[in-house]
């Protein structure tokens, strides 16, 4: 039950991290052409991202060590290698790889709008900053479609 809870929260949390990063990457790039400092409001904006991501990282960690395919949890099943399974390939090592990396660079992202709301140029840095994270993420999200990796767009439905 709470695997089922924690997942389900996971994967909301997965649309807040999206949208509000596609609009700090929006807002980085208005600075960056303006050449000026972000607002309280973009860092408002932007630490919602923040605390979502930083949560839903959380809720990842204890999936992946707990949860129902948990590498603590459960074991390969016998004649399966880690490396040439593309299900426990992705969820034990590309998926968490992916979200670590772009989550650190939310955060650097982050750090750099919170310098940015004093000190001008820094909307170049944020938004690339930002921009490889969204890759980063859209490339280690188990989206609908992928072959035995797949999860639905929006979870329970």
């Amino acid at each position: 039950m709470l695997d089922s809870i924690l997942l389900f929260l996971h994967n909301i949390l997965r649309w807040v991290i999206l949208i509000s990063l596609l609009y700090a990457i929006v807002k980085s790039y208005a600075v960056m052409k303006s050449k000026g400092t972000f607002s309280a409001g973009n860092r408002k904006a932007a630490l919602v991202m923040l605390i979502s991501a930083h949560t839903t990282l959380l809720i990842g960690l204890y999936q992946w060590l707990f949860g129902r395919y948990g590498i603590i949890s459960t074991s390969l099943p016998p004649g399966v290698e880690l490396m040439k399974d593309k299900f426990y390939r992705f969820f034990w090592v590309e998926h968490p790889f992916g979200m670590v990396l772009a989550i650190t660079l939310i955060t650097i992202g982050y750090s750099t709008i919170k310098k940015g709301t004093t000190q001008a140029g820094l909307g170049k840095k944020a938004f690339w900053l930002l921009l490889i994270a969204l890759l980063v993420l859209l490339a280690t999200i188990p989206w609908p479609g992928r072959v035995d990796i797949g999860r639905p767009l929006i979870p329970g439905v």
